[in-house]
């Protein structure tokens, strides 16, 4: 039965390109992900967008001379351009600077407040004594309190997972200039989160068995010390507070915390705008049915096992204090966060600032999307951190994408098309024929276990296990010495046609490009996969800006599909590009100069 799944992605930040490192935790898992949900017919919304609020946006936009808003307009374009290329499916992405975004951040948290889960209160604020702007948690470090470890940020600590207050780290400086920042009064308004402490527990404890191990107990271990968080600040850039006395300060905003993870919802809700059904959302989130599925890297646990069901628990008057959902409705918890590990860099984490990094756009130019889909399925930091070598992407490019899956497509076709011209007839199989078509039919069922509970890795490996038998079975059959029996060696290639045509399907989620050129080869008729488009919207006239979109109900489906005795060939061209070794040289080269 048809289920509506909605996939979630992590929404990158708009302050500059995004690495490979950003797109290995929440890019590329999420549209494997989704794309093989539609190949099991299930109705997919995918959305996201550019996170463009908060104190590092205006940071950033300092240091190049633009206002914070033609900074976030230019990143939003870079990042969209950049996500587009890599070929990931959104169904719509977005961004947080649009009306629709601040009337459903403003509405989650009116609900808040009306169900008493939301509180002023007079706190010590962090300030750049040179500047007089507000510091951001974030961009404070010291040591843990708690742990002593010395590079603790001031909302957490990655080295004990604690939740932290930054007037509470020891010798506290700021990320940004060094200085020690000035703490002083200032009224905000608290999440109450220890008000969700139970109904978050029983939330959390039922998904044992079903979430990676790290994300659940790190999210369990958070349970213990929830503390009230703020979710305004400072600020004159992000969603005005819609409140009397409130909504009309230019020194007061939600914080950008609070307003992205609530850009899940408004661009569903803009989606279905957009769609012509401006109920269409509503069939996601709020069906009991419906299954969501949140992706992000490891960092961004907190704020998807915890602080986001704590939002919507309290939208929808289910914490301790009770209460009524809002105009919105009752809104579904996460079915489940998808978290990845970090992606590290020949042995250093990744780091714009210190020149140890790749960025998308960079990569692409240089190496096909596939290639980098497919290193990070099978090698990316899907449950431990990972590193990123050249020699290894060299190697599992020419070793598995050239070498295996390229030459099996490649030596079928252009060995049918030349000695027949169209896909030959199978006639009088032999054990060998029926044990390597079953092999391939029956990968189906186990391929899409391991997808659908995100376990990209088995899958992408069974895959290629079919690949390699595939393989095995033409070294063995060596149709290419038959010359006297043109029926047995046009049913071995129909046999690996086959194979190749069910391989094709298997690996869809993880190289849409390449699987559309397969299609095509094999005598396909119109679209295979969909691909993503960019497309320039605007909001009642306002100004125009790209989102990410596409037609993504082609002809793939997930299953065995009988090719066609007859269908004419063409001599195929090559899927994939052999990398010569000596460009591990040359990249190390180029990643050791910082003026690259």
């Amino acid at each position: 039965m048809s289920q509506h799944i909605l996939t979630a992605v992590a929404w990158p930040y708009a302050n500059g390109p995004r690495h490979i490192g950003h797109v290995s935790g929440f890019g590329v898992p999420s549209d494997v992900f989704s794309r093989y949900q539609r190949m099991a017919g299930n109705k997919v919304l995918m959305v996201s967008g550019t996170d463009e609020h908060g104190t590092p946006i205006q940071v950033q936009a300092d240091k190049e001379g633009l206002s914070a808003r033609d900074l976030a307009d230019r990143y939003n374009r870079i990042i969209a351009e950049d996500l587009t290329a890599l070929g990931l499916s959104y169904d719509l992405f977005t961004r947080t600077s649009t009306r629709n975004h601040y009337a459903i951040a403003q509405e989650i948290f009116l609900g808040l407040y009306n169900n008493g889960y939301v509180f002023p209160k007079t706190t010590l604020g962090a300030v750049s004594p040179s500047t007089g702007r507000t510091l951001p948690d974030r961009y404070i470090e010291g040591t843990c309190p708690i742990c002593g470890y010395d590079g603790a940020r001031g909302d957490q600590c990655d080295n004990c997972g604690n939740q932290l207050d930054p007037v509470d780290l020891i010798n506290p400086r700021s990320r940004i200039n060094g200085e020690t920042p000035k703490f002083i009064e200032t009224e905000h308004f608290m999440l109450d989160l220890p008000a969700f402490t139970e109904v978050l527990g029983t939330y959390l404890q039922g998904k044992q068995g079903e979430w990676r191990p790290n994300v659940l107990k790190f999210a369990l271990n958070l349970l213990g010390d929830l503390q009230p968080r703020a979710i305004t600040r400072d600020l004159d850039w992000g969603v005005p507070i819609p409140l009397d006395g409130w909504r009309d300060r230019s020194d007061k905003r939600l914080y950008v915390w609070f307003d992205a993870v609530i850009g899940y919802l408004s661009a569903s809700i803009e989606w279905a705008r957009r769609s012509g059904d401006p109920d269409a959302w509503r069939a996601w989130w709020q069906n009991p049915d419906a299954r969501g599925y949140y992706f992000m890297g490891k960092d961004n646990i907190v704020f998807h096992a915890e602080i986001w069901p704590a939002l919507l628990f309290g939208y929808n008057g289910e914490g301790a204090r009770g209460g009524t959902p809002g105009s919105l409705g009752r809104l579904e918890v996460p079915s489940e966060v998808v978290s990845s590990e970090f992606l590290t860099m020949e042995g250093r984490k990744f780091s714009s600032s210190r020149s140890v990094v790749i960025y998308v756009r960079d990569f692409l130019e240089r190496y096909s999307a596939d290639a980098l889909r497919y290193y990070i399925s099978v090698a990316g930091p899907e449950n431990q951190d990972t590193d990123f070598t050249w020699s290894e992407f060299v190697n599992r490019n020419n070793g598995e994408l050239v070498a295996a899956w390229g030459n099996l497509v490649n030596r079928s076709i252009s060995m049918a098309a030349k000695n027949f011209g169209e896909i030959p007839a199978a006639v009088d199989l032999t054990d060998a024929d029926r044990a390597l078509l079953a092999r391939s039919r029956t990968a189906f069922a186990s391929v899409g276990a391991e997808l659908a509970r995100s376990r990209f890795k088995n899958a992408v490996n069974e895959a290629f296990d079919v690949v390699r038998d595939a393989n095995k079975y033409l070294a063995e059959q060596e149709p290419w010495k038959i010359k006297d029996d043109p029926s047995r060696q046009g049913s071995i290639l129909h046999v690996a046609l086959q194979v190749v045509d069910d391989a094709k399907t298997l690996l869809t989620p993880f190289l849409p490009t390449s699987s559309n050129k397969i299609f095509d080869m094999l005598g396909g008729e119109g679209v295979w996969s969909g691909m993503p488009q960019i497309s320039e919207v605007d909001e009642d006239g306002g100004p125009s800006y790209p989102i990410i979109s596409g037609a993504y109900d082609g002809a793939a489906t997930w299953e065995h599909r009988p090719i066609r005795s007859g269908t004419r060939l063409a001599p195929p061209t090559p899927l994939f590009t052999k990398l010569d070794p000596k460009i591990i040289d040359e990249e190390l080269t180029r990643l050791a100069d910082p003026a690259n």
